[in-house]
């Protein structure tokens, strides 16, 4: 596929797209793509960093991390910030699945001491995490105690005894952002949200027991915990039917916001508000509870895998050493402190897609990593690898401090599914050593690695582009699927 006309390449990793691009637009756009994956753009994708670039407010350049593809409004892998007197807040450029994220557990485990013991663990990691379209949790949330959840997400799970309190220092913001509105959220999410806290979900959301295969940078990996062989497990999901139905919910809102502030958009997916008005800040607090949810899911989801591993292995916890390494949210909203212009200026940072790479000593990284950096997760298909990665300043100078956050798809769910008749995609994985327990055959072939990009090459962009630095590569050993 040839590069879309019009784009300028401003050096081997990033594609520029200028701002006469399209009618209306107020900046340009900068792709992080380099030559290995320009074959993989679409042009959607790149209409919709353009479309980006025409909101009221944006500050610097509408972006897009080398993960980049099509998506509702934003493209997924967008980054966008608005100044938060001018700008506006847009539910596209968070996305349905409001805190989707990702967290990383260490252990003391090595890969020959579990590779006897992997189709064991598989199964019991399956039997304990429930997943699956419309899965249904261990928890049955009260109008109460949802609301309790809402308000103060990971701390919530962490004083129903699922987790210890020293979780909370090393999740984003703490596993929860004060500000959320529990007044205005509807009577349908929160049906949606009250069976579903503690379950995986399906589509792209895994758990995955995997080992250390490679280390690039041994003193970070040190400081984090990491060493050659060891097994790590990788949780990824988000806030379920809760935080979906609250983006569905808000873009009603938004749109009749449009009409009602005179904004003028290319796509009426792209749906905001000025950020300082009443619809805004309504979504904005509904946006927070959705990203508590979250965060109490991730941490319930944790806290099981921590029990199946004691119980699997005879392990007690100081032996087992499994501890949370990192957690961070990709498809959120939130409002920081940087410098444009030599000038610190507030801003409202849409991430879709897109993860946080802040650098050492940024007041926000908890204090176990300040000098470090703040981890960056980077998981890839179920058949390849994923990442740790560190952040740099060059991310806070160029990117709003943002990296990508996937490997990002090739192909359609229906396009996968179309190109997987015929084969055992289960085999396929246990073949290559990789033990998969899936609800069924259709997740499997949505998720196959020809679905998606290699996040080697993903990887490779962000780190030769400066945002975020290589750390170690996962291999998946195991793996859960919805």
């Amino acid at each position: 596929m040839s590069l879309p006309e019009g784009l300028k390449r401003i050096d081997e990793n990033r594609l520029e797209v200028p701002k006469g691009y399209k009618p209306g637009m107020r900046t340009n756009g900068i792709i992080y793509v380099d030559t290995v994956l320009e074959k993989d753009l679409e042009s959607g994708s790149v209409e919709q960093v353009a479309n980006v670039a025409t909101l009221p407010g944006i500050v610097g350049a509408s972006m897009a991390m080398p993960d980049i593809h099509t998506g509702y409004g934003f493209p997924i892998g967008g980054v966008a910030a608005f100044d938060i007197k001018e700008g506006v807040i847009s539910p596209g450029g968070v996305g349905y699945d409001i805190n989707c994220g990702v967290r990383l557990l260490r252990s003391n485990l090595k890969k020959e001491t579990l590779a006897p013991r992997l189709k064991e663990l598989a199964d019991a990691l399956y039997n304990e995490i429930p997943s699956g379209v419309g899965s249904k949790g261990k928890i049955r949330l009260g109008p109460d105690e949802e609301g309790k959840l809402l308000l103060t997400g990971a701390r919530w799970a962490v004083e129903k005894g699922l987790g210890d309190v020293s979780d909370l220092e090393k999740i984003e913001s703490g596993g929860c952002l004060d500000g959320a509105d529990t007044s205005i959220i509807s009577q349908r999410a929160y049906e949606r949200g009250r069976a579903q806290q503690g379950t995986l979900g399906a589509g792209n959301h895994f758990l995955e027991v995997q080992y250390v295969d490679e280390i690039y940078d041994e003193k970070t990996a040190n400081a984090l915990g990491l060493f050659k062989d060891q097994i790590t497990v990788m949780i990824h999901t988000g806030s379920r039917g809760f935080g979906h139905q609250v983006c569905t919910d808000f873009l009603e809102v938004m749109s009749r916001a449009v009409q009602k502030y005179n904004i003028e958009l290319p796509d009426r997916e792209l749906a905001c508000a000025p950020f300082n008005s009443p619809e805004a800040q309504d979504y904005f607090a509904a946006m927070k509870a959705a990203a508590n949810y979250a965060w109490g899911n991730r941490q319930c989801l944790m806290h099981w895998t921590r029990e199946v591993f004691m119980s699997v292995f005879g392990m007690p916890p100081a032996e087992l050493g499994m501890t949370l390494i990192y957690d961070v949210a990709h498809n959120i909203a939130k409002v920081e402190e940087h410098i444009v212009n030599g000038k610190k200026r507030k801003l409202v940072v849409h991430r879709k897609g897109s993860t946080r790479a802040f650098p050492p000593g940024h007041p926000e990284l908890p204090a176990v990593y300040r000098n470090l950096g703040q981890p960056v997760l980077i998981p890839g298909d179920m058949g390849r690898a994923s990442f740790v990665l560190i952040g740099t300043e060059k991310a806070m100078s160029e990117t709003f401090g943002s990296t990508c956050h996937g490997a990002g798809r090739v192909m359609s769910r229906h396009q996968a599914i179309r190109q997987a008749k015929g084969r055992a995609i289960w085999r396929e994985m246990e073949d290559k050593g990789i033990i998969v327990r899936a609800a069924g055959r259709e997740t499997l072939a949505e998720e196959m690695s020809e679905a998606y990009k290699d996040i080697s090459n993903v990887v490779d962009v962000v780190h030769n582009a400066g945002i975020s630095r290589k750390v170690a590569r996962l291999r998946p050993m195991g793996v859960i699927k919805g």
